[in-house]
């Protein structure tokens, strides 16, 4: 249950009441200011204590995103965390990871109030169509090793107006949805959770046990979609996800499942 933080305004100490006995399950460090949370443990992967180790910055200078995007961040402006789990060896790890990962936001968000919550396949979370939240899951090599992955959780709290988001025309903050909207520690505290909740059931019984909740909040449920990328082109219906989180999308050929998060996937007018 022990914290570190460095200069920032964010508080170790009120994110760990805002967890309270669950607190004993995570160690928290609380910076100012770093390159990326996601590279502060996967570079330097902390020894394993059996605690869920968190790095939460109020900016991060080199966020990364998916397909070898930047994460936009700005002081006050997003909550920006990531954690390193380690599951049993056997767990279903990795598939299914940043579904999973996106429910659990969601149901910490809705638990706050907050209505229109979506997600799009594999990582996204969107109130009413724009973006709110980004997920960037990276897993820890290395052989005869505990499996381990570091989660990045990226959440838009309030964004300046002169932020700009590229790729992202449609994007949305907490401030606007939520007032009041609550303290970046209860937010992280809430999240942290419910990733330790989903996290336990998904090590346990996989993907399948969460796979009806994911799909309740498909932001596509069957509407037309074009995934691309990687080699692929499909045009289609989305139709949901599998019991390993692949997405399904139905057209004449039959249907097709896509694995890969390294494709984009749009509505088709």
């Amino acid at each position: 249950m022990d914290s570190t933080s460095s200069n920032s305004s964010l508080s170790a100490d009120a994110i760990l009441r805002h967890l309270g006995p669950l607190g004993r399950e995570f160690a928290l460090q609380v910076l100012a200011e770093c390159a990326s949370t996601n590279s502060q443990l996967m570079d330097a992967p902390p020894a394993d204590d059996g605690r869920v180790h968190v790095v939460v910055a109020e900016r991060q200078t080199a966020g990364r995103g998916r397909r070898g995007r930047q994460w936009q961040s700005w002081s006050g402006g997003s909550l920006t965390f990531s954690s390193l789990w380690r599951f049993a060896p056997g767990a279903p790890v990795p598939a299914g990871l940043s579904l999973v990962a996106g429910l659990a936001v969601v149901r910490a968000l809705e638990k706050l109030g907050l209505q229109g919550l979506q997600l799009k396949w594999p990582n996204d979370v969107l109130v009413n169509g724009s973006k709110l939240a980004g997920i960037l899951v990276e897993l820890q090599p290395g052989r005869g090793r505990t499996p381990a992955a570091v989660v990045g959780i990226g959440i838009n709290l309030r964004l300046p107006d002169e932020a700009q988001i590229p790729d992202q025309p449609a994007v949305t903050d907490l401030a606007r949805h939520l007032d009041p909207s609550p303290s970046p520690e209860a937010l992280l505290a809430a999240v942290l959770t419910e990733l330790h909740l989903l996290f336990d059931t998904y090590a346990a019984a996989g993907f399948t046990a969460l796979r009806g909740a994911w799909q309740q909040r498909n932001a596509f449920a069957d509407l037309p979609v074009r995934i691309s990328g990687e080699g692929v082109d499909v045009v289609g219906v989305c139709i949901g996800v599998d019991e390993d989180g692949a997405l399904l999308v139905r057209n004449e050929k039959g249907v097709a499942r896509i694995l890969s998060g390294e494709v984009s996937l749009r509505a088709v007018q």
